[in-house]
């Protein structure tokens, strides 16, 4: 029987290539591993890792705006639809103290079943979720 054998990677359309890839090496410690435009898209597509996990983002010649209603997580999750990335972390105190030294909004935080949970936004306004199991 087919199955599905691992996750590959997450795709996020971004306004801004090198201010995406920086900010996602900077606060996120992925790496470039690959670098296209793609004529028929009319985007450009980079590919980050960080271990064997993989973003694809994409910036298109002519992006649309994130719609306000999808920069809270509460609003955002009552549209269907795919939500966010989430990243389990090792240290949420070490990680926040990280993102506020870099002039990140924290958007929500919450303890849930034990687990603490905070959404930051990228450089786009994209949602990043991230967990530690507690």
């Amino acid at each position: 029987m087919a199955k599905i054998t691992r996750a590959l990677h997450t795709g996020i359309s971004v306004y801004n290539m090198d201010e995406s890839v920086e900010w996602y090496e900077k606060n996120l410690d992925f790496k470039k591993i690959k670098d296209d435009y793609v004529p028929p898209l009319k985007a450009r597509i980079v590919f980050l890792s960080n271990g064997e996990y993989e973003l694809e983002l994409f910036q298109y010649d002519q992006p649309k705006p994130l719609p306000k209603d999808r920069l809270m997580p509460n609003d955002d999750l009552q549209t269907v639809g795919t939500k966010h990335v989430a990243f389990e972390v090792d240290d949420m105190a070490g990680m926040k103290e990280k993102f506020l030294a870099n002039g990140i909004e924290i958007a929500h935080e919450v303890q849930m079943e034990g687990n603490s949970v905070m959404f930051i936004h990228d450089n786009s306004g994209v949602l990043i979720e991230l967990i530690q199991n507690n």
